[in-house]
């Protein structure tokens, strides 16, 4: 009975043995990949104007990093993100672009395309900068990364806006000392008014009372033109949200204080902080 126990287990042992060796034969195993050589047609310096948003740009080709597992090469699709970063950052600026490029060898942007692209980086524009730029290529959710060469070029980005910037910005509503300005003219309320300090960019420290509203004008003595939020009235993020011209009543804070307001026009997006 003994002898007949011992055999029974080596069998058991001897299926399990086998059984794992089949799992191993079977498992599939990344040996490697090449990382992707790219290519610009220019380097600048390039100095983009907004006349022509429409023409070709630069032309980034790269190569096909070709993934291999012990079954062959990959047949999955690469995803490639082409990263824009300034010169000496080493691609660890959090606002650097990472432009996504589904399983393709190339990239040929418009000049307004890629003035986009470097704008929303929050580079400013009518200012030379020198960007490095690489390639990353990819498997599914992010797999076996591999990085290209560095590409170097010389760009000035031209202002482009989601609105025409005013030439002045201020204040209205209950939620302001001054209240709603009349639409009848009536003279700038002291403290009212913002500072531009940017091409784009108006900024005015004032205070708000508590959950009521404000617009902001371009000519606080008129209701020919606003701005305001692009939702409903009063349902906006009272931290900041997107307006736009003739926008709905915007909602302040629920706490009474001063408050710093930026209002963008490159973006469309005003802050309260």
């Amino acid at each position: 009975m003994k002898k007949i126990v011992k055999l029974l287990a080596l069998l058991a042992v001897g299926t399990t043995l086998l059984y794992s060796c089949k799992k191993d034969e079977n498992q599939v195993v990344f040996e490697g990949g090449t990382p992707p050589s790219l290519t610009a047609s220019a380097n600048g310096p390039l100095v983009f104007n907004i006349a022509q948003k429409n023409d070709p740009t630069v032309n980034f080709r790269w190569t096909n990093p070709d993934y291999k597992f012990n079954t062959g090469l990959s047949s999955q699709d690469v995803t490639y993100t082409l990263e824009i970063d300034t010169a000496g950052s080493n691609f660890s600026n959090a606002f650097r672009v990472q432009k996504a490029i589904a399983n393709d060898q190339s990239y040929f942007p418009t000049v307004g395309e890629l003035n986009t692209l470097l704008l929303s980086a929050g580079w400013l524009e009518d200012v030379p900068h020198n960007f490095e730029i690489r390639l990353k290529s990819s498997l599914a959710n992010s797999a076996v990364p591999l990085y290209s060469n560095v590409v170097k070029i010389t760009i000035t980005p031209y202002l482009d806006v989601v609105y025409p910037v005013p030439a002045d910005l201020y204040i209205t509503g209950n939620a302001t000392p001054a209240s709603w300005q009349c639409g009848c003219n009536e003279a700038d309320a002291p403290g009212q008014k913002f500072t531009k300090v940017s091409s784009s960019k108006f900024e005015l420290s004032i205070e708000l009372s508590a959950n009521n509203s404000y617009l902001f004008l371009p000519d606080y003595g008129s209701w020919s033109a606003k701005y305001g939020f692009t939702g409903d009235g009063n349902l906006n993020n009272v931290n900041g949200a997107d307006f736009k011209p003739n926008g709905n009543d915007i909602k302040a804070p629920a706490t009474t204080k001063v408050y710093k307001i930026t209002v963008d026009f490159k973006t469309g997006k005003f802050s309260v902080e």
